[in-house]
């Protein structure tokens, strides 16, 4: 009898693991639109979306499929929401309330521009209860309900789209809700809005022209910009066919590489990147094209423990600095307040497709999860816009790669020595 409850308990128990793991291994990339949505223009409705706790939510939603977030902008928020109807949806007993109201604005699925409806279609949202109609008109452009694209796919990533939209959008459900728990006849927060303007010289509706993101990505990933192996392919001229924003990416790479030098400890880095390999240049094709790029710069100290043969074979300088680069811009702040909030981040890098992880630790950002961690040790030695360069006090390699073991190693570690340069 007793050996039957303890085979009953250990198959319990062997039921029970999956659910007390599968949380645990679930981790957030720090280019997922929900990372996007807390460090965005809508600043708003991302309190609003952690004063409601549905933060964790929204990640179990992004790990199983896309997500659409219909954002209105925070000039819309702050003229929609009344003072009494703000007050009843920060209240703890309508929690519910505000939870149906901000999931209301989240559909599951991916509706990008190429496919958005010419004819009024229904949408189920994750609030579960009250659809959203998306439509489209010669005068009003893209609809949500009654509320008007003002921003269409201001914010792209692989698991979601972020649209800014024009005023809030309220279920009839939350409304219903207001309505009855304060007694109030016909309240809406949406405020009427005044007549349309009218052109005087054609006599017919103006029409505002679609606004354009300042400084926006490239169409393409950054992915598509490299060429097979260690080079990348040449930046098409500025004009008709090429980028929509040309940016200066040889001097923006060769400044923040005379910064290198000039703030000390990262002679060996420089080097390398100008003398030992044609990454410099490489950055400078990328950065010209609209991409964004994030170094995570490996002082001297760390440099000087590089091995011969971790140098030696053919491309590996190459691979290590690729593993050091992240396609997207991000500074000490976004990344220590990304991995203060979600624990873990994975963030991309060229060494396609090894990821590196970021995580907290003593107060700082901990980069890799293996054998080889760095700290972020000098954080925001060069941002300008395009480019941000980070110092960590260690050299990093992806968690997949075999590393040789100690016997092979060479006793003298290569050190690199950034050659005198005029100017610099």
């Amino acid at each position: 009898m007793a050996s039957a409850i303890n085979y009953l308990t250990f198959f319990f128990f062997l039921l029970l693991v999956p659910l007390f793991t599968a949380k645990s291994v679930t981790q957030i990339n720090s280019n997922s639109v929900l990372v996007a949505l807390l460090d965005s223009r809508y600043t708003e409705l991302a309190e609003l979306v952690e004063k409601a706790l549905l933060l964790q939510r929204l990640e179990e939603a992004v790990a199983v499929h896309n997500i659409t977030i219909f954002a209105p902008r925070n000039e819309a928020l702050e003229r929609d929401l009344d003072p009494e109807f703000k007050r009843f949806l920060l209240e703890p007993r309508n929690l519910r309330s505000l939870q149906t109201l901000l999931l209301h604005h989240i559909v599951p699925a991916r509706i990008a521009v190429s496919r958005w409806p010419n004819e009024t279609t229904r949408h189920d949202t994750l609030s579960e209860e009250d659809p959203v109609h998306l439509s489209a008109n010669s005068e009003s452009g893209r609809l949500v309900g009654s509320a008007e694209v003002v921003r269409v796919e201001d914010v792209v990533r692989t698991d979601g789209i972020i649209h800014g939209i024009g005023r809030l959008l309220i279920p009839k459900s939350v409304q219903q809700d207001f309505n009855t728990r304060r007694s109030l006849r016909a309240i809406s927060a949406v405020k009427p809005e005044g007549a349309p303007e009218v052109d005087p010289r054609t006599n017919r509706l103006k029409k505002p022209a679609p606004p354009v993101p300042v400084g926006s990505a490239p169409v393409l990933p950054i992915y598509s910009a490299m060429a097979p192996g260690p080079s990348l392919a040449p930046a098409p001229a500025p004009g008709p066919g090429g980028p929509r924003h040309h940016f200066d990416g040889e001097s923006q790479v060769k400044d923040f590489i005379h910064t290198l030098l000039h703030y000390g400890g990262y002679n060996e880095m420089a080097d390398i990147l100008v003398n030992l390999t044609n990454l410099a240049t490489e950055m400078g094709k990328l950065v010209s094209e609209g991409y964004v790029l994030t170094v995570l710069a490996p002082n001297d100290e760390a440099m000087a423990k590089l091995t011969t043969d971790q140098l030696a074979e053919p491309g590996a300088p190459e691979r290590i600095m690729y593993y050091h680069i992240v396609p997207e811009y991000q500074t000490e702040e976004s990344m220590y307040n990304a991995v203060r909030r979600f624990g873990k981040i994975q963030y991309d890098t060229l060494h396609v497709p090894h990821k590196v992880v970021a995580q907290e630790a003593d107060g700082s950002v901990k980069f890799g999860d293996g054998e080889e961690t760095a700290y972020l040790f000098d954080p925001d030695i060069y941002i300008d816009g395009r480019i941000s360069v980070q110092g960590i006090d260690g050299v990093l390699f992806p968690s997949m790669e075999k590393k040789l073991p100690e016997s092979e190693k060479t006793v003298d570690p290569v050190k690199v020595v950034a050659k005198s340069r005029r100017g610099t």
